[in-house]
């Protein structure tokens, strides 16, 4: 007889169900956890130590959390940054308080994306972890030098976990297809489709699998090539965080090849983001700021090609406005760079912060009424159209007694080189005024 007031059990995802219980069962992390790599040694060494993994979605953090509370035969308490709150982690404390006074077992306390918790929040772990109450396991997709305490920070190892490659996905389907989907046959193409989509995450890949069992019981499929994984799965997107490192990741990739003048790169990363989901919005702002860094006056139109890409996308939107940025990503890639301006800007600024306050020559300054031309306000101005070349060789247009300096030093390519033959042309006029005065 069926209890109906009795609770129902969730049904486990595949993912979970097929969680390694084991650590020679983990695929991936081989840079950790081959013999004689830290985090092996971490385990064999018989006494936890606090830690931080900090990786992608679907690399095993929690797993390998899990496997610790199982290797050290300690007591596993996990809380959700997301859900959790400072109550939530007293009573965490209280229990692993408990469980010590009870059984003496001692506590791995894993919080999963823990950089979402704030400074109080990750402050209240402090006293129990120096005390020993509980060993303080935290996962996370931020980089723990920005989204983590630094007291936090510094009494947890760091262990970073990549992605998996193609072969290890490729482990880790064959385990779920021979466990979980015996009666499915899948084609090579589909295969590699579905490892592609997964992008490096072992999660995603047995979700796809699942989804897809799911539908082939449906329809009383067995055969699955491509074309049926494809229509199955709409998988939306690779995977791309919004907001975290993998955004900046790709958008330094982006920034980087129109840098390195990589057209090929330039418009492969830009189209990675996009096909993503990243806002087009952020990369025309990405591209206007590559232009004014990085190649500057050495192709002024740059600029100017990146702004009109940006206010072509506002105008069209999507999909046809990402052509004008992919164009301009392309163009920057192309142009000749330099970042002499950029560079100028920055020292003149550290100069004039490190500097007093110098008051403007008479000769600059502005002299709109009687009074002020009397004062001597403009008095010497050399009006330039009216010297040979439009230049008045040898005149100071810097404050009196600030030493000479010189930001800008124009780089030998595109326009710039132009622009640096005539500043080498005038200072030759200043020398020629200097020694006729």
């Amino acid at each position: 007889m069926t209890d109906l007031f009795g609770m129902r059990e969730p049904s486990a995802p595949l993912a979970e169900k097929l969680r390694p219980q084991a650590l020679k069962d983990v695929v991936g992390q081989s840079h950790l956890l081959e013999a004689g790599k830290p985090l092996r040694l971490a385990f064999e060494s018989g006494k936890p130590h606090s830690m931080i993994l900090w990786g992608p979605p679907g690399t095993g953090k929690t797993t390998l959390a899990r496997l610790m509370a199982a290797v050290f035969d300690a007591e596993f308490i996990a809380l959700s940054a997301v859900l959790s709150g400072v109550k939530d982690i007293r009573e965490a404390v209280e229990r692993a308080q408990a469980i010590l006074q009870q059984s003496g077992r001692h506590t791995i306390l894993f919080v999963d994306e823990v950089h979402r918790f704030n400074k109080s929040q990750q402050d209240a772990f402090l006293p129990y972890v120096e005390q020993g109450l509980v060993t303080f396991v935290g996962a996370t997709t931020e980089n723990p030098s920005f989204e983590v305490n630094g007291a936090l920070l510094s009494r947890a190892q760091v262990y970073v976990l990549n992605p998996l490659s193609d072969d290890e996905l490729g482990i880790v389907f064959e385990r779920a297809r021979n466990l979980a989907l015996p009666d499915l046959d899948f084609t090579g193409d589909a295969k590699r489709l579905l490892i592609g989509y997964a992008d490096g995450d072992a999660r995603r890949l047995l979700n796809f699998l699942e989804q897809i069992k799911t539908a082939a019981a449906t329809e009383g499929i067995a055969a699955i090539d491509r074309e049926y994984a494809q229509a199955a799965l709409s998988p939306g997107g690779r995977r791309f965080d919004k907001g975290g490192d993998n955004f900046y990741d790709q958008i330094s990739a982006l920034h980087k090849s129109v840098r390195g003048s990589n057209p090929d790169a330039a418009l492969y990363w830009t189209c990675r983001m996009l096909d993503a989901g990243a806002d087009p919005r952020y990369i025309a702002r990405r591209l206007i700021r590559a232009a004014a860094e990085d190649i500057g006056l050495a192709d002024p139109r740059a600029l100017q090609i990146a702004l009109n890409a940006s206010e072509t996308y506002e105008r069209l939107g999507s999909p046809e406005g990402e052509l004008a940025l992919a164009q301009a990503a392309l163009y920057l890639a192309c142009a000749p760079k330099s970042n002499a301006a950029y560079l100028a800007y920055n020292e003149a600024r550290a100069f004039i912060a490190g500097d007093k306050s110098r008051p403007v020559p008479e000769h600059l300054r502005n002299a709109p009424t009687r009074l002020m031309k009397e004062l001597g306000f403009g008095h010497g101005y050399r009006y330039v159209h009216d010297e040979p070349e439009a230049y008045a060789a040898g005149e100071d247009y810097l404050p009196e007694g600030m030493p000479q300096v010189r930001f800008y030093r124009p780089a030998p390519y595109g326009l710039e080189k132009k622009i640096a033959e005539r500043l080498d042309h005038l200072r030759e006029l200043d020398e020629q005024a200097k020694k006729q005065s």
